[in-house]
């Protein structure tokens, strides 16, 4: 008697063309996908991913995202309502979720891993209603958000995201900002706060040196300098995830905090500006789940990574 033929796990496939390499031909990846037993679904409309998920939620087994780190953020809340699991190809400018998972970010090597990787739950990090993967941050990066166009990420990639920082280093000002954490409330003066989920961020910055995506913290830090090329000097430890040790950086774990700041400020999710101050944050533990390698170390740092 001949065995039942195994029946092919329906994925649904949503690729953002205006990632980086969003353009990058699909066929080969497309073979191997379904030479892994994938039946892609491919909307002709995908560009409000949240309603394509939850349109087709009932009619597939998990959802492949092609791009970077925006558009995991963009499909967050349909994956925590919908419950699918996702698998991720790397086709944006810094793909810091899929460094922090230990996927490989070359797009063929990480579809290879997408049939057969179990799932992992992971964390996701919120603030004001919005989840994100990396990281949020109010100040020096969500200023350099707001001046980078997707076509000079998409034209000249972390190399881009250098020369732009570089650029506004110099007109950076520090802000005064309240902190609200865990019974304590500090009112600081500072040119960037950051409340991080997952490892790394701006194409492979460390949030802490021990961080991961599933290890149901947040971990906070606070550039408290007094010149902008002390943090030229910080660079090395913001890269290494150890410059909550330096002196004018405070750092701490946490579950939950509120940053408040005399006039509103953007706050900065994962390179898109999303909310702003006060900003409520809160990390909500196991909250989807990824294909991914279960033991995999963290990938590596791009050759220019965002300073901050």
């Amino acid at each position: 008697m001949s065995a039942t033929p195994k029946t092919a796990r329906r994925a649904l496939l949503l690729v953002n063309g205006k990632a980086r390499s969003g353009s990058a031909p699909l066929d080969a990846i497309r073979t191997i996908l379904r030479d892994g037993g994938l039946e892609l679904i491919e909307p002709e409309n995908s560009k409000d991913c949240t309603e394509v998920i939850g349109r087709h939620a009932g009619s597939v087994d998990l959802v492949v995202l092609g791009g970077g780190d925006g558009t995991m953020n963009a499909a967050a809340s349909a994956l925590v309502e919908t419950g699918l699991p996702f698998g991720i190809l790397p086709l944006g400018t810094a793909n810091d979720l899929a460094r922090s998972l230990g996927l490989p970010l070359e797009p063929e090597a990480a579809a290879r891993l997408i049939p057969t990787a179990p799932e992992k739950a992971i964390d996701l990090g919120w603030v004001n209603g919005h989840y994100y993967f990396n990281v949020a941050s109010v100040g020096f990066s969500a200023d350099l958000a707001s001046e980078l166009t997707a076509e000079a990420k998409k034209s000249w990639g972390t190399v881009g995201y250098a020369i732009a920082a570089i650029r506004l280093l110099r007109r950076a000002r520090p802000f005064t900002v309240t902190i609200e954490h865990d019974g304590k409330v500090e009112k600081v003066t500072t040119i960037q706060a950051s409340v991080g989920n997952g490892r790394h961020y701006g194409g492979g910055m460390t949030v802490q040196e021990d961080a991961t995506v599933d290890d149901g913290r947040l971990d906070f830090y606070s550039l408290e300098v007094a010149h902008w090329w002390r943090l030229i000097a910080l660079l090395p430890a913001l890269r290494r995830g150890t410059h909550g040790k330096a002196a004018d950086v405070r750092a701490f774990e946490t579950t939950e905090l509120v940053l408040t700041t005399r006039k509103p400020r953007a706050v900065n999710t994962d390179g898109e500006l999303t909310t702003w101050t006060p900003a409520h944050f809160k990390v909500v533990p196991k909250a989807v789940r990824v294909l991914a390698p279960p033991d995999a170390a963290p990938g590596g740092r791009s050759r220019f990574p965002l300073p901050f």
